[in-house]
């Protein structure tokens, strides 16, 4: 009789076991419903001699435009797969310097960006050592860091879509945006 019960019990542990691993158990006994799946694809009918079923794709969201120039502050430039500032944009950045000055008071965001060229998770990270590398050169010629924010938006917001080198040239670039 012993042996049967405990041959029971095992048996119940390991039914129980196994269902406290299964979500929709655990949902079940929470009181909890599953979450509804994201509605990727509706379904239309169209009625005819023949009924027949048209899937509408939503539309991708619109891309998202890249900031207005500032009067007063210039875009720098990078070679390929580079963030060291070339010499040219050294004096861009000098330049900027001046609005840097009189307005001390505006926080201004450094946008690093990339071409399309390489992952999305590589381009984010040299987007942002390239948006670094420019923060890094204004508080050396004194600007104030606190009032320097980076961002990278990698290979996601170009300026020049076709794919060639001459295009691919404008995206690699640091944006200064005065921030709100």
């Amino acid at each position: 009789m012993k042996a049967r019960t405990s041959g029971m019990l095992l048996l119940f542990a390991i039914l129980a076991f196994s269902l406290a691993g299964c979500g929709c158990f655990i949902q079940a006994q929470k009181g909890e419903a599953p979450p509804p799946k994201p509605p990727e694809q509706q379904q239309v009918v169209v009625e005819e001699k023949k009924q027949e079923v048209v899937v509408v794709t939503p539309p991708p969201p619109p891309p998202v435009a890249p900031a207005a120039a500032v009067p007063g502050l210039n875009n720098i430039y990078f070679d390929f797969d580079r963030y060291s500032i070339r010499p040219g944009d050294a004096d861009t950045l000098k330049k900027n310097l001046d609005w840097f000055k009189a307005n001390a008071d505006t926080k201004v965001r450094i946008e690093g960006n990339c071409d399309e060229r390489g992952t999305v998770d590589y381009n984010l990270a040299l987007g942002q050592k390239r948006a670094d590398s420019a923060k890094n050169y204004l508080t050396g010629l004194g600007v104030d860091g606190k009032m320097l924010d980076t961002i990278s938006y990698g290979k996601e917001r170009p300026v020049c879509t076709e794919h060639n080198e001459a295009c691919w040239s404008q995206n690699r670039r640091d944006a200064f945006v005065p921030v709100k």
